[in-house]
């Protein structure tokens, strides 16, 4: 062999080792089976949801874990915090009036227009803050369409502003329509997505709040989730907690210079959320904290900061066709055998009611979503291992990721106690 034959020898040894070393990283990557025996929980909330007569698609909240999620949160409140529910993310008023009487709390965090009205009327005696700026075509309908029995509700809302321009609207409808309007100013404490920072805007706007009859500073709100997604290490999250800690502080400080300490020593000083809530163990930055998602818990919310708290809304279905084989649609058969050969957890299929939800199957254990068929909000085919064992008309649980949307998805909400569906909570649609 030439000297110029030997580099085409080493090359295809070289690929030949490269690939090797593949198939051995596959093989080591290989998914393991997951399937297991379904959970005794899910079991007895399938039993109360058959004896209710449930069949479809439902979301369930365990009213023992949620009251014991208000309690954990209740406990968690340092000394003089007050606490604020976030409608958005309990869209069901049953629900937000059972945690009112946990809590005895009369403030609410609404969002949208619907939300403000459907409050005025049902729970009159709660203050509402808005939780972010509404353009100043929905505060004049909210005035337009709210009864006039519910003018002393009216009176209560707190609208957020997050700008001079927005608040110059504001402005411009207290005088138009003679009502006197109460702001809270949107403060920028990290996250970025709007709101201010001490200096001149800022203390322009608390001048324009002064000098206006019809307008009061009635708060500031600082929100940073984004707090409780850094990561501890090098300092990083504590880092970020002073900087966001000195901007409210800051803001409070322009509010003493311009307004005075009477005012400052009377606003709402709202902060944090679910994420964030456990950080404030005093009321030297806020003096009351906004907390909704933490009471059911999704899967956003499996942080380290809220393990004390358990996971209490559950989306329940029904299966609809089961098969102990997993096979694809005809032209794709071939890929069947070698999917189930790669991976255990495609061994069984079962096509469940409905789908498609921003959620993470819990059980049985091991379900996953087919990679081939992909969702559907129709009948989604989901697959499992060796192990799993379940029939149609049997339900698979899935855990929400996140409140706000989910829980409005599915009407009333099952509510499961002691074994039995106790109640029925109509929820408010969805309206951004």
């Amino acid at each position: 062999m030439s000297e110029g034959k030997r580099p085409s020898f080493s090359r295809r040894a070289t690929l030949a080792g490269v690939g090797i070393a593949a198939v051995g990283a596959g093989l080591i990557a290989r998914p393991s089976d997951r399937s297991g025996q379904r959970s005794p929980y899910f079991k007895a909330i399938e039993k109360a949801l058959r004896e209710a007569g449930i069949a479809v698609p439902t979301l369930v909240i365990d009213r023992a874990r949620l009251d014991a999620n208000i309690s954990r949160l209740m406990a968690d409140l340092p000394k003089g915090m007050a606490y604020r529910i976030v409608a958005k993310s309990l869209p069901a008023p049953d629900l937000i009036a059972r945690i009112r009487r946990l809590t005895g709390t009369d403030r609410l965090m609404s969002f949208n227009l619907p939300m403000l009205l459907h409050y005025a009327q049902a729970m009159p005696d709660a203050g509402q803050l808005l939780g972010k700026p509404l353009p100043v075509a929905a505060a004049k309908a909210f005035f337009d369409q709210v009864p006039a029995a519910q003018r002393d509700a009216a009176a209560r809302v707190v609208w957020l502003v997050d700008t001079p321009l927005r608040l110059e609207q504001y402005l411009a409808l207290s005088a138009a329509i003679g009502q006197p309007m109460d702001f809270a100013i949107e403060l920028d404490v990290g996250l970025h997505r709007g709101g201010q920072v001490a200096g001149p805007d800022l203390a322009g706007m608390l001048g324009r709040i002064k000098e206006t009859p019809t307008a009061r500073l009635a708060g500031l709100m600082g929100y940073e989730p984004h707090l409780a997604s850094l990561p501890t290490m090098m300092g990083w999250q504590s880092g970020a907690v002073a900087k966001a800690w000195a901007a409210y502080a800051a803001a409070k400080q322009q509010v003493f210079e311009v307004l005075g300490q009477d005012v400052l020593s009377s606003l709402i000083l709202n902060a944090a959320g679910s994420p964030t809530y456990r950080l404030y163990r005093d009321t030297s930055i806020a003096n009351e904290v906004s907390v909704g998602s933490a009471l059911v818990k999704p899967t956003d919310f499996d942080t380290p900061l809220l393990t004390a708290h358990q996971p209490a809304a559950f989306i329940a279905t029904p299966v609809i066709k089961a098969d102990t084989v997993a096979r694809l649609p005809e032209g794709l058969g071939p890929l069947s055998g070698l999917m189930r050969l790669w991976d255990p957890n495609l061994r069984k299929t079962i096509f469940i009611h409905g789908g498609h939800w921003l959620a993470k199957p819990i059980d049985p254990p091991g379900l996953q979503t087919n990679g081939v068929f992909g969702l559907s909000s129709n009948q989604q085919m989901m697959n499992g291992g060796a192990a799993l064992e379940i029939a149609p008309d049997d339900y698979v649980f899935f855990r929400p990721s996140q409140a706000e949307v989910v829980l409005g998805q599915f009407g009333d909400i099952a509510v499961f106690d002691a074994g039995r569906i106790v109640e029925r909570w109509p929820v408010l649609p969805a309206s951004g």
